[in-house]
């Protein structure tokens, strides 16, 4: 199983985190909110003192955040881009406008990661039952890696 970091747990974020640690995966959580932080850790989940602090060990590192600005600022600007361990893979799952995935995903290349641009389909309950559609981009290398996680 894998070492999962998950940035922003909220209402997709959570149950997607929760799901993951039911499969048996170790994730370390980071959200703004503790609110919707400690669901996540009463299931099981390890808490990261910061997002950068959450992605340093992590093999796979999960974003699931508002808006573009979100992603850019967690992985942009001495972010996850510099703090995550070589080979990590990294995946974001936001719904996003395009500029602000093509700038993260081309970034996280330059950096030397493979990185998967997979926002999802199926709401809040689809990420419950853990049946949610995921709509990828990315490298083939990517896919495959991501394919058991996902």
């Amino acid at each position: 199983m894998s070492n999962i970091a998950f940035i922003g747990v909220g209402n997709m974020g959570g149950p997607m985190a929760r799901n993951l640690l039911k499969a048996g995966h170790q994730v370390t959580a980071f959200d703004l909110s503790d609110a919707v932080l400690d669901p996540v850790l009463k299931a099981g989940a390890r808490k990261g003192a910061s997002a950068n602090a959450a992605v340093k060990d992590a093999d796979v590192v999960i974003t699931m955040l508002p808006a573009g600005h979100h992603v850019r600022a967690v992985y942009l600007d001495n972010g996850v881009l510099g703090a995550a361990k070589k080979g990590a893979l990294l995946i974001d799952s936001s719904t996003i406008d395009v500029d602000s995935a093509r700038a993260v995903h081309t970034a996280a290349e330059k950096a030397g990661f493979l990185f998967l641009d997979a926002p999802v389909s199926g709401g809040t309950g689809g990420a419950e039952a853990g049946t949610l559609t995921f709509m990828c981009g990315g490298s083939d290398a990517a896919f495959e890696q991501a394919k058991p996680v996902l």
